[in-house]
């Protein structure tokens, strides 16, 4: 097993009886239930399959005393929860059956969960064995909780409580109709409330945080922030532990809290590739726990062999999906590269674009690369490569957009994306050395799947020039002026329109609550259905830059380019 972020402990003397406690948390699994990558048609590092092996040698040593936690974010991802989300509905869900069949003790829900809509996560929360946990998830009609608070689970005399959280941040990336009739509790009002109850009333000997819920930083408003571990354990007094996620940046520390107690935080990363794995021993004395021991690791399962029970077990999905993959879809001339996108005008955004534009008949596109190295080989295109064309169960919107807030919107994207290069040494990208293994940031220091580019419109992005004044746009590409004061109708994906890295509304300065008002057609399916059929329509797809847009001074921007690209993709 390999380590990552060293071992934190506390040690105290044994006496009396002793309990030992082994808790295991999966986070950000996104669909990596086998050790096969049906998008990439490769073999795949991480995988419950792996986490299976791992647990069943656990169990071996801890008997009954192994804690299995799953930490939310798990519907989305792979064509295997794809397949059982939309495509075959009526099937059990994979990932409910998958949970169950592991032994999970409690679940908790995530925002990409929350993105398949009530019809999916409904089905899926009932189709569990353990609890569905969401403290902060608020049935709007009843003003209780929409899922169980916490839960408690025994073990030897020892009573354990699992308060589970979500981010609250929902309403800012997804439309009302996928989570109507529910509110998103600010975490840290609901822990407070949550922890009394456990502590005070539960009597529990040992708290645990289950928070979907990244470490800090994200979307931060008057009534709620989106990553709130660290100050929940910093500032609620009670949590032992606190196992986290949704950021996918694997991380193991030991925070003091007000009450100058240890509280140890850990967060697995993303794909099922390490675990949080923590050893716990409660010393009891006279049917009170006296002492807590408690150690935490990430532990890779990325070595670790197959458990083939579960492969045979789950046979049935893995070929369905396998067949669903392999379906074919059109043909493309030549290869397409997602990493071409952060550079200028490409043929894999390009393709996106042209997509959107032909599907709407919209004057503008607006599109970011959501995978940060993805490749469609050219050749046969299959229904997995359209994963990789389009990651995300995203909706198309097209939304009504003055001039000047198409280049606003644009100018905060790319304030996000490129640095203000004040020599030609400098990087062209906006990188940070703190994020080579964020899984989300690839080294930018800001998130890729933010990076707008748009279509419909020729401008260049001056790298030399101030945040805000980078985007110059010179005409619509068809020839016409373009005007700032005019009304555009722009076509993007629904994360977008709802406010998604608030490049519209801190971006472009759209209100919150004007968005709505904005949309004039919504699609009633994803955005890849819908790139799937006009592909299947076109039949051949030669790709071809717009070149619409580049960076300049070119005499920087190219060498830069050159030196950047090599050190992010090389």
């Amino acid at each position: 097993m390999v380590l990552i972020a060293g071992l934190c402990s506390i040690s105290v003397m044994a006496e009396t009886k002793t309990v030992n406690l082994k808790i295991i948390e999966t986070s950000d699994v996104h669909g990596c239930f086998f050790p096969y990558d049906y998008i990439e048609d490769s073999p795949m590092e991480g995988s419950l399959a792996r986490v299976s092996t791992y647990i069943k040698k656990l169990r071996k040593e801890y008997g009954n005393n192994v804690i299995l936690l799953e930490n939310g974010d798990i519907l989305q991802g792979q064509p295997t929860c794809y397949y059982t989300n939309y495509v075959k509905p009526e099937l059990p869900n994979a990932a409910a059956e998958i949970v169950n069949w592991m032994g999970y003790d409690a679940q908790t829900l995530g925002n990409h969960d929350v993105e398949t809509g009530h019809a999916v996560y409904d089905k899926w929360i009932g189709e569990l064995n353990c609890p569905t946990l969401g403290a902060n998830v608020i049935d709007t009609p009843t003003g209780k909780p929409y899922l169980q608070p916490y839960t408690i689970i025994e073990r030897e005399g020892v009573k354990i409580a699992v308060i589970g959280m979500i981010t609250p941040a929902i309403p800012n990336w997804l439309h009302e109709k996928l989570w109507s009739g529910l509110y998103f509790e600010d975490m840290t009002k609901a822990a407070a409330k949550w922890v009394d109850v456990v502590r005070n009333v539960e009597q529990a000997d040992l708290i645990i945080g289950l928070f979907h819920s990244g470490w800090n930083g994200g979307i931060s408003t008057l009534h709620y922030n989106e990553d709130e571990s660290e100050y929940i354990a910093r500032n609620i007094p009670g949590f032992d532990i606190i196992f986290f996620g949704h950021d996918h940046a694997p991380r193991c520390t030991v925070v003091k809290n007000i009450e100058d107690k240890d509280v140890f935080c850990l967060d697995p990363s993303c794909n099922a590739i390490f675990v949080a794995d923590t050893d716990v021993t409660l010393t009891i004395k006279n049917g009170k726990v006296t002492n807590k021991n408690i150690s935490g690791k990430l532990t890779s399962v990325a070595n670790t062999l197959v458990d083939e029970e579960f492969i045979n077990k789950f046979k049935h999905i893995s070929d369905s999906v396998k067949s669903f993959t392999n379906r074919r879809i059109g043909h493309i001339t030549e290869s397409i590269h997602t990493s071409d996108s952060f550079f200028g005008s490409s043929t894999f955004g390009d393709l996106i674009h042209s997509l959107q534009l032909s599907i709407t008949g919209a004057d503008i596109s607006f599109n970011a690369p959501l995978s940060f190295d993805a490749i469609v080989h050219k050749g046969d295109i299959h229904m997995n490569d359209m994963f990789k064309l389009y990651r995300y169960e995203n909706d198309i919107y097209v939304m009504r957009l003055t001039g000047k807030e198409v280049r606003k919107h644009l100018e905060m994207s790319y304030d996000q994306w490129v640095n203000t290069m004040k020599s030609p040494d400098d990087h062209i990208m906006l990188l940070d050395s703190n994020a080579v293994h964020d899984k989300q940031r690839n080294m930018f220091k800001n998130l890729t799947f933010n990076f707008d580019s748009a279509a419909g419109i020729d401008y260049v992005v001056d790298v030399t020039k101030p945040d805000g004044e980078k985007v110059k746009i010179l005409r619509m590409s068809n020839g016409e002026e373009f005007d700032e004061s005019k009304w555009y109708k722009v076509v993007l994906n629904s994360y977008r329109g709802n406010g998604g890295g608030e490049l519209l509304t801190r971006g472009a300065g759209i209100p919150k609550d004007s968005l709505e008002s904005r949309i004039i057609y919504r699609s009633e399916r994803d955005q890849r259905y819908y790139l799937t059929q006009e592909i299947e329509r076109q039949g051949k797809i030669v790709p071809h830059k717009l070149d619409n847009w580049r960076f300049v001074p070119e005499e920087w921007a190219e060498p830069a380019i050159r030196r950047d690209r090599k050190l992010l993709f090389e």
